[in-house]
């Protein structure tokens, strides 16, 4: 083919996914329609470095080519403080073609693990030990989505439903575990994510289909793991707290699960995204990738590749968390070539789940 010809063909391709997609964007000023660019960065959670957000995420916002930013410790220094980034960050996106609230995230798990100074001062473990554990996570839900809605974000990466083992494993280790009952996880899961979403603020079910058994020291983000459980007890201990669950986004693990998928961590998995969570589980809400610069995908190639590969596979959000503006600008470069290109035929699909979830947000 000569280079003619392929432009012309690549050129027709994005036109055809730009139309296509953009008729699944309603949030956009008046009928202009969005670029493949600004359509890609729908898909991309930025991150930055230290306290004050960048000029560069700055007008990456304003250029409608962001879908949201999340938020670490090393970002924030007081709930004042976060809440004045978070309005600036809200009056930059005004000025972009893309009418739907930023998604502004945080992990606010409880315990040792929250970003934000206060609630919930418990950890998932205290929780799961209380006197009355419902009425905790009930209350831990509610402190958590009070205390992000009270600096201005709406969506909080917890809970975590994960089902640990053994006490002082990988996800008991801190606390961030429910119970060793799926039973009982689901449960407390369950009454979180329902208080906290009472706030307004989104809640996710993570890390699917569960980080339960991971030993010790068996941390994704620094390196591979692979957990060796059989579909039996994945699908009846780990993947329990998921059904029917209510959270409006949904985490994939980048564990590698051989009974499912003996290839791909889960979420570069298109048969653990699409067969067990949208499948088997029947989730029908947004889900998002665990850090894209995680160890665990040392050997799936750069951040372009890895953004390329979650979205072939049925990931929604693409989670570029490692403090660098550049990194969410390679995902959604790579995101927009491959839409382009026709690699990501359920990219309307995609953006018409994040839409909706954006538009039920403030």
């Amino acid at each position: 083919m000569n280079r003619v010809s392929r432009t012309v063909l690549v050129l027709g391709a994005i036109a055809t996914a730009t139309a296509t997609a953009t008729a699944a964007v309603p949030g956009t000023a008046g009928a202009k329609q969005l670029t493949p660019r600004q359509l890609a960065g729908q898909r991309v959670i930025y991150s930055y470095p230290g306290l004050t957000p960048p000029d560069a995420l700055l007008q990456r916002i304003r250029a409608g080519e962001a879908g949201g930013v999340i938020f670490f410790g090393e970002n924030i220094s007081s709930s004042s403080q976060i809440a004045g980034v978070v309005k600036q960050l809200r009056a930059a996106a005004k000025q972009s073609p893309v009418r739907e609230p930023l998604l502004l995230m945080t992990d606010q798990e409880g315990g040792k693990v929250r970003r934000l100074p206060g609630e919930p001062a418990l950890s998932e473990k205290q929780v799961g030990q209380a006197a009355d554990p419902e009425a905790a996570a009930k209350a831990a839900g509610t402190g958590a989505g009070n205390n992000l809605a009270g600096v201005g974000m709406n969506v909080n990466l917890a809970p975590v439903l994960d089902v640990y083992r053994q006490a002082g494993n990988f996800i008991d280790e801190y606390g961030r575990s429910y119970s060793n009952d799926p039973a009982k996880a689901a449960t407390l899961g369950r009454d979180a994510i329902a208080a906290q979403q009472a706030t307004g603020v989104t809640a996710t079910a993570k890390h699917f289909p569960g980080l339960g058994a991971a030993p010790a020291g068996s941390n994704t983000d620094v390196a591979p793991v692979t957990l060796n459980l059989s579909r039996d007890e994945l699908r009846a201990t780990d993947e329990a707290p998921y059904a029917k669950t209510a959270a409006k986004l949904a985490m994939l693990s980048w564990a590698t699960y051989p009974a499912l998928d003996p290839k791909n961590p889960a979420g570069l998995s298109p048969t653990i995204v699409q067969q067990e969570l949208r499948g088997r589980d029947g989730y029908c809400g947004v889900t998002i990738t665990d850090a894209l610069e995680a160890g665990a995908l040392q050997e799936f190639g750069d951040t372009g590749h890895r953004a390329v590969l979650a979205a072939k596979a049925g990931v929604d959000l693409i989670l570029a968390s490692g403090r660098d503006v550049s990194q969410g600008d390679a995902a959604a470069d790579a995101l927009t070539a491959a839409l382009g290109t026709g690699q990501l035929p359920d990219f309307t699909a995609s953006v018409q789940r994040i839409s909706a979830l954006r538009k039920g947000l403030s």
